[in-house]
């Protein structure tokens, strides 16, 4: 079971947590992060329940990578969990501990997670944009957000500035390489050096054929 041991938390949220149609923020992407989250907590612990909540509601406000309001997308989206778990009759120190694992989560929100459930959430959705489904994830956003898939006059950028938001190859130097350096819990941390060493290889080979 994909949520497994939280799956009647997951049955009650599941209907409440994704909006719009972002294939790389889909029901897939809440199983990925949960199986991270579940690995990581096998190591350093913390608590299922406020977990699994923050993991189903961390993306239920849909904001567009190129949108001006994309660093405020995950307050907005904890806010909104606010409102979903009181209706539910949460307890105020639950919520708020789920409310500030989803502020924090995002890289754009730059928000320092205070919990270890914070730290763990944001680890674990940041492994989902590296490696083999992070390179993934990134074509298809470059994609929707109709970005080139490199500058072919010079993919290295060793003429010109970085610029992502024209040319998707640009993103890994920007961005995705960089991820790993901000790890919070140390199972985290073993696991992105692996993640980001098949990114480098991808992108290595990719420029062989390039």
């Amino acid at each position: 079971m994909p949520f497994s041991p939280c799956q009647q938390l997951a049955q009650t949220l599941l209907p409440l947590t994704l909006e719009g149609d972002d294939g790389s923020h889909d029901v897939a992407h809440l199983h990925r992060v949960w199986k991270n989250i579940r690995q990581i907590s096998q190591v350093e612990g913390g608590n299922l329940h406020i977990l699994c909540a923050a993991v189903l509601l961390h993306d239920c406000v849909a904001v567009e990578k190129n949108s001006p309001h994309r660093h405020q997308a995950s307050r907005m989206a904890a806010g909104h969990a606010t409102q979903v778990l009181t209706t539910l009759g949460w307890s105020t120190a639950d919520i708020e501990q789920v409310s500030h694992a989803i502020a924090a989560h995002s890289f754009s929100a730059a928000i320092t997670p205070h919990t270890l459930e914070a730290k763990i959430l944001q680890d674990a959705d940041r492994l989902d944009a590296i490696g083999m489904i992070g390179v993934a994830r990134c074509f298809y956003v470059g994609g929707r957000m109709h970005s080139a898939l490199y500058d072919a006059a010079d993919p290295l950028a060793q003429r010109r500035e970085y610029d992502d938001q024209r040319f998707i190859l640009d993103h890994f130097a920007t961005k995705l390489f960089k991820l790993q350096e901000g790890f919070q819990t140390q199972t985290g941390r073993t696991m992105a050096l692996q993640r980001t060493e098949r990114m480098h290889r991808f992108f290595n080979e990719l420029l062989e054929e390039v």
